[in-house]
């Protein structure tokens, strides 16, 4: 698109054409876009009042969606989701994607367009342009490496490094929800005899934990509110899994923490499905990620200010702990009382 040099997409799709007709659909000019799609690469500006917010992604057909479980709209969903919820956790506000598109032999033209389709459908409530990326034949399978750029205040944006002893550990929304969605969708065909559990979860909670895998929804607006006023000291998203995103921020800001496992927000859904499985639900909200809930921290003098804001802004957030002294460690009191170290159990790349 802004660039399209190298290895050209499958012979049956005609590279310039599909770039025109992405340029027309997605394409978008504001004032702070020089130059977009159409030249070698694309220009863009911003006030000096304001820091750029960078994230990419890549997504591997194989390794992160699988064709039998996702549309291509969802898979382009989830793509532009993630980036977003990076731009989210610094407190940024998204502005303009790249998208680069290595295409195999059995993709189409519709395929791409249903891709771009769910990404700009992430993206458009957030007045987001396509500016750019590249297209390339592929003899493996979908590669989807999206780019998104963002702007926040000057020497204003939120990092993984500010938690403070003593600050309190919140969560947005409920957690485990994409876990439990993933693991319907890869699940078997049912047989009555063989998982006389599968009739015990609903069709509706089935749908919702479905949909917050394949739709998980960024939090920019929250995001954005807690930078602004000054709320959070530090924050991530939550894409790996609360265990190991937790491990993340003590990492950073040289702190250990103490969560407390009765508080953390679980879904209805996740309820259900955790105890049609003979599962606990604790254990879904530990390992799960692509959430994309932001997990951050906050001055404990801040605390009623945040929760009355939050509360007539429609936010909704949990106190799941708190920072301790390094040498605390990271522990975690089950809703019985037991204390323990708390163990990484989140997704590890490169496994």
């Amino acid at each position: 698109m802004a660039s399209t040099v190298g290895m050209k997409a499958h012979p049956t799709i005609h590279e310039f054409d599909l770039i025109r007709a992405l340029h027309r659909r997605h394409g978008r000019h504001t004032p702070s876009v020089i130059q977009g799609i159409g030249d070698d690469a694309a220009i863009i500006t911003s006030r000096a009042s304001q820091w750029t917010v960078l994230t990419t992604d890549l997504l591997t057909e194989g390794v992160h969606f699988d064709l039998r479980t996702a549309t291509m709209a969802d898979i382009g969903f989830r793509a532009a989701a993630a980036n977003l919820s990076d731009i989210a956790a610094m407190g940024g506000t998204p502005q303009h994607l790249l998208v680069t598109l290595a295409i195999p032999r059995t993709g189409t033209s519709r395929h791409v367009h249903q891709l771009y389709r769910g990404m700009m459908a992430a993206c458009r409530p957030h007045h987001i342009g396509l500016i750019g990326g590249d297209t390339s034949a592929s003899n493996s399978g979908w590669f989807l490496s999206v780019a998104l750029i963002g702007v926040v205040p000057s020497r204003h944006a939120l990092f993984r490094s500010g938690a403070r002893i003593g600050d309190l550990l919140y969560v947005t929304g409920t957690i485990g929800d994409a876990l439990a969605g993933l693991r319907l969708l890869n699940e078997p065909p049912p047989r009555k005899k063989r998982y006389p559990w599968t009739a015990a979860l609903s069709t509706r909670h089935r749908q919702f934990l479905i949909g917050r895998h394949l739709r998980p929804t960024a939090r920019v607006a929250e995001g954005q509110w807690l930078n602004t006023h000054r709320f959070a000291t530090s924050a991530i998203d939550l894409s790996d899994g609360l265990s190991g995103d937790l491990r993340h921020i003590c990492e950073e800001s040289h702190v250990g923490a103490d969560l407390d496992l009765g508080t953390l927000p679980l879904s209805p859904a996740c309820h259900a499905y955790a105890a049609s499985r003979e599962l606990d639900p604790v254990d879904l909200a530990l390992t799960g990620g692509e959430d994309y809930e932001l997990l951050f921290t906050v001055s404990p003098r801040q605390r009623t200010r945040l929760e009355r804001t939050a509360l007539k802004r429609g936010f909704s957030l949990t106190c799941i702990g708190k920072i301790h002294p390094l040498r605390f460690g990271i522990q975690a009191v089950s809703p019985h009382g037991r204390r323990h170290q708390l163990a990484n159990t989140s997704y590890v790349h490169f496994t």
